[in-house]
This record gives structure tokens, sequence and C-alpha cells, in this order.
């Protein structure tokens, strides 16, 4: 079974503003737009039966639609950053959908992750760069956000095994209570 995660896809609008950021930088392997995407909780390489009931356990979460803003950037990794990722506003809403994303990983019988949860959306993965000239970079970006955006849906991605990246693709899909997602338009709806 292919490597899986929960996350929050990214509006197209949205991937677009974040697409402005990028410039050729040596040491710097910015993420295609059509990768960004918030994790909600990685499960890893899981079995298909452990897989299947995973996606029972996604399904059956009852959340409320949300709306998320990006605000800021920052580096993972202090003495030595290893990617560049925008911040996204922890609003107790997104929190509880990490956390029913956390217990439905459980119920599927996956160890608890050990890492806290940090809302970000991973914007580029660094080689080894100059952290004076990662600063600046992040310097004249510093104002950076977005506009709010809803979230209709969460999802549930593979990822190629061993490689540490995309492409992402979306195996399921989950909606929340009052959204939806219009597949056929690639654009976010709110359910009348």
């Amino acid at each position: 079974m292919p490597r899986l995660f929960a996350g929050i896809e990214i509006p197209p609008d949205i991937a677009e503003r974040i697409g402005q950021l990028r410039r050729p930088f040596p040491a710097i392997r910015w993420v295609p737009e059509t990768d960004l995407h918030i994790t909600l909780r990685f499960f890893g390489d899981v079995d298909k039966r452990t897989a299947d009931d995973l996606i029972q356990y996604l399904a059956d979460i009852d959340e409320p639609m949300l709306t998320l803003q990006i605000a800021g950037l920052s580096t993972l990794g202090s003495k030595d950053p290893h990617a560049i990722w925008a911040d996204v506003t922890p609003e107790p809403p997104l929190l509880r959908l990490q956390s029913a994303c956390e217990r439905a990983a459980r119920n599927a019988g996956l160890k608890p992750e050990s890492r806290g949860f940090k809302p970000h959306v991973t914007l580029a993965r660094l080689g080894r760069i100059n952290p004076d000239f990662l600063a600046r970079i992040l310097n004249r970006r510093s104002g950076f956000d977005t506009a709010p955006f809803p979230v209709p849906r969460f999802v549930l991605y593979s990822a190629k095994p061993h490689t540490g990246g995309g492409p992402y693709v979306v195996e399921e899909t989950f909606p929340l209570a009052g959204g939806s997602w219009d597949d056929d338009d690639d654009d976010f709806d709110r359910v009348s």
C-alpha cells in the first residue's frame, strides 16, 4: 500500500498566490503548486486492511466546514534549516479536525503521533544553504499572507514510498458538514 496521510487541499487561487513567492535560488526546491497541502495526520506505509479500516474511520468524522488563513513564513530546522513553510492560523475547528484524524488513526490500530501538530504548508525543501541568505529571503517576504479560504472537505493522500515528497494523489475525499467540492469546476463550493 502507498504511503498515506490526511490533509487539506489548497484552493487554486491560494496556491497561485503562494506561487508568487517562488524565485530561482540555488539549494531551494519549490513544491509544485498542485502538491501544496496542509497535513492533518501522517499515517505512513500501511497494509490494505489497515488502510480500509482507516478510510472507514475517516469517513465517520463529523466536523463542520471551516475557514483557514495562511499568515507568515517560517523554516523547519533552526540550526540547519531544511524546509520553508507558510504558517496556518491554528483555529479551533482545524485543531478539532486534526484531533479527529488522530483518533481515526488510533482506532485503525496505528501508533499515536509523537509530534505536536503545527499547521503549515511546506513551500520548499532546502539543500545546504547559507542561513544569512535564507534569512534575507524570508525577511523580504515577512508580511506574506492570504485571504481566508473555505475548507469544505479533507482528503486522504498517497505519496510514493520512501521519497519524502510528491506527486501526491487524492485517494479518498471526506466532506465536512456544510461543504462540498465541485470536481467539475475544480473550485470550492458551499452546499446550499
